[in-house]
């Protein structure tokens, strides 16, 4: 049934959910429109441009949220350690423990990769330029290196939490970085 939407970031969390769950590839306009309530024709009245505009509005909205929670306190940081612990306690959240893909990684492993190059390598580069700041302030060696490593670990984590549906693997995973990098 379709329903009125007052406004276009009304729509955001339900495509990301549909994005996230299927791919890009799997999203059907059919699923998109279930899952915002909204009939093909408002769809397409937000998102005149198809199913690459609200994937790319979807990353947007993602990448915004992640420079206001996550790149800009990992920046602005006086205290390198606590920022690393905040931006661990803040993707627990956000990743459910594991339990929520991310889109920007869901996207990067999918055949639309290429179409979303810009915005998914754009996301990492930001997150490994602003965790690399913290780090470089409680005086870990070559800071850039650990901040790739650490990424690339939190990403595996929520792979792997998700393919064998334990969240217990995420948990693991951030609670080895906190002892590495924040204790």
């Amino acid at each position: 049934m379709a329903r009125t939407v007052a406004d276009k970031s009304d729509t955001l969390e339900p495509l990301a959910r549909v994005f996230r769950e299927h791919g890009y590839e799997g999203a059907s306009v059919s699923m998109l429109c279930e899952a915002t309530g909204l009939g093909k024709g408002s769809l397409y009245h937000f998102y005149p441009k198809g199913k690459a505009e609200m994937a790319a509005t979807v990353l947007a909205a993602w990448d915004g949220w992640f420079e206001t929670n996550v790149f800009l306190p990992l920046r602005s940081a006086e205290d390198g350690k606590q920022a690393v612990g905040a931006m661990l306690d803040s993707l627990t959240e956000t990743y459910r423990s594991g339990r929520r893909i991310c889109i920007f990684g869901m996207l990067a492993l999918g055949s639309a990769r290429d179409e979303f190059a810009s915005a998914i390598s754009g996301y990492f580069e930001k997150w490994i330029d602003a965790l690399e700041v913290p780090l470089e302030q409680a005086g870990v060696d070559d800071p850039r290196v650990v901040a790739q490593e650490i990424i690339a670990s939190i990403q595996g984590a929520i792979v792997l939490a998700r393919a064998l549906d334990d969240a217990e693997l995420f948990n693991n995973a951030m609670v080895r970085i906190r002892k590495q990098y924040v204790s």
